[in-house]
């Protein structure tokens, strides 16, 4: 059983994904955190996310990058759109996803084009979404929650603003755009709390399974 989790950034399809494994017992994947981890690693190597090649070279980045809680800030989140646009680093990460959704009882991943690109056979495919005056909330509170670096003390309007524009680079770019697959279930989680959301969506997976 593969279950596909997309959406946009701070849409919740992150959380979604996790308490959907736990539920099921089957491993998640943050595909996110791996194109984060490469934008961490050009900024550490001193590259340009811009650059491919750099990019690419950074792909190589240690396992132990993924558990650095700096992979969670807007600035990372801001690299990792960036460098998600290179089709060789698409490519470098391909295998790497598409063998933990294919492991033996199943997983659970969450991105941006798990249902259309890295697991298109999946047996449930979910689209979150949600507007962007909230998503924007939501990531200034988990910000201000977490206390990474000074980022609490970000405006409001700022994320809002950076929100949108990692939006127009992922809906736009040419390889693997940020879209829902044609026979995934969109959800807008919008008016909904985690709670709510999560009960909305684990409703919609089971009567998709039943129809498997």
């Amino acid at each position: 059983m593969i279950i596909a989790v997309d959406g946009p950034t701070a849409s919740g399809k992150g959380t979604i994904a996790k308490r959907l494994a736990a539920h099921f017992g089957v491993p998640h994947l943050d595909t996110g955190l791996l194109y984060r981890a490469v934008g961490r690693q050009v900024a550490l190597d001193g590259g340009d996310p811009d650059s491919e090649a750099d990019a690419l070279a950074a792909c190589a980045f240690p396992d132990a990058l993924l558990e650095d809680p700096v992979l969670r800030s807007e600035e990372v989140g801001g690299l990792a759109s960036r460098v998600s646009i290179h089709t060789a680093v698409r490519a470098a990460l391909f295998e790497r996803q598409r063998a933990f959704a294919t492991q033996p009882g199943g997983a659970v991943l969450d991105g941006r084009d798990i249902g259309t690109v890295i697991a298109p056979d999946a047996e449930v495919k979910l689209f979150i979404t949600a507007s962007v005056a909230e998503r924007a909330r939501r990531r200034w509170l988990e910000m201000t929650a977490a206390h990474i670096g000074r980022e609490d003390q970000i405006p409001l309007a700022e994320i809002e603003k950076d929100i949108v524009r990692r939006d127009a680079r992922d809906i736009n770019r040419k390889d693997a755009p940020l879209k829902a697959a044609s026979d995934a279930l969109v959800i807008d989680t919008t008016s909904f709390n985690k709670d709510q959301a999560f009960d909305v969506v684990l409703e919609a997976v089971r009567e998709r399974l039943a129809q498997a």
